[in-house]
């Protein structure tokens, strides 16, 4: 017989003990043969129960003597026979299961059959793992629910107010400080109106109004088909008209309309630009000149603001 090592025998000793609650040196010993062998309990042992237990053969019936029968044994009755049916076998108490027992077949009761009484046997309930206390049952973490706040507090508007009286006092008061504004200044500059205008004599430099200003500052740059046709009919009209079709963001933040401002930054910066320089850089035959030297040739601006004289 080949000998275990000795390892696989402390393992099995370790494992029979703890099983027969022995200590594990006692196993040792008589797994190798140094001690007798430790008789195991009946309790200890876990022996299969079969389905159906027999029971044991019913008791043998005695016969009843007849009783004293008249002289006559032509009138006298056949001996009778009694048959006394054995009580049957008390069934044991079955152990709470988990799954219903099998009912148990019926009995004739006029005794027929083998004699034999079926007895019922439960499943045994299933041993808790070791480790694991009795009615824990183990979860599984589905979600993490961020914890809020017992009581929910909202924050009163503050963004809405009345048009009456809110709204209408402040534009009232806007326009009261816009109006005495107006009425200082036109106080304090002087605004005459010129002459008459002489078709014979025109004068030089000859310049459109401001609002003008900045189409004939491109008619010095461009050729007049471009500069009086082209660009205020693709840029003015056409392009104007497909910035809503272009620009389809419904945000009203400044943060998010960078290409609607960028757009309105390049017009009015041009727009700007362009009237500045018709306004103070245009002298005589609308030639280049610098105000803080020759002078601002414009009717509107001649008569408050000199930058030198001419």
């Amino acid at each position: 017989m080949p000998e275990i090592p000795e390892e696989l025998l402390r393992r099995s000793a370790e494992a029979k003990a703890k099983a027969l609650g022995l200590p594990v040196e006692q196993i040792l010993a008589e797994m190798r043969g140094e001690a007798p062998a430790t008789a195991v309990p009946a309790e200890s042992v876990d022996v299969p129960r079969p389905a159906f237990v027999p029971s044991p053969p019913p008791p043998s019936v005695p016969e009843i003597p007849p009783e004293p029968q008249p002289p006559d044994p032509a009138s006298a009755p056949p001996p009778v026979t009694t048959v006394v049916e054995s009580p049957p076998a008390a069934e044991e108490p079955a152990p709470v299961a988990e799954e219903p027992a099998p009912a148990a077949p019926e009995v004739p009761e006029n005794g027929a059959g083998n004699g034999r009484l079926a007895a019922t046997v439960s499943v045994r309930p299933s041993v808790p793992p070791a480790g694991v206390p009795e009615g824990v049952r183990h979860q599984r973490l589905l979600t993490v629910v961020k914890a809020r706040a017992i009581q929910q507090v909202k924050a009163d508007p503050t963004d809405k107010v009345n048009t009456w009286p809110h709204l209408m006092i402040a534009e009232f008061t806007a326009l009261l400080a816009m109006t005495a504004f107006l009425l200082v200044l036109s106080t304090i500059l002087q605004a005459p109106l010129l002459e008459a205008a002489n078709f014979n004599a025109t004068p030089n430099p000859s310049k459109a109004p401001w609002y003008f200003l900045g189409l004939q500052e491109m008619l010095s740059y461009f050729d007049p088909q471009i500069a009086g046709v082209t660009v205020p009919t693709v840029i003015g009209i056409v392009g104007f008209m497909m910035i809503p079709y272009i620009d389809r963001n419904p945000s009203t933040r400044p943060s998010d309309r960078k290409l609607a401002i960028m757009l309105f930054t390049i017009f009015l910066a041009g727009s700007a630009t362009l009237t500045i320089l018709g306004v103070l850089f245009r002298g005589p035959g609308f030639n280049f000149a610098y105000p803080w030297v020759d002078g601002v040739f414009f009717d509107d601006l001649k008569d408050w603001v000199d930058f030198g004289g001419h």
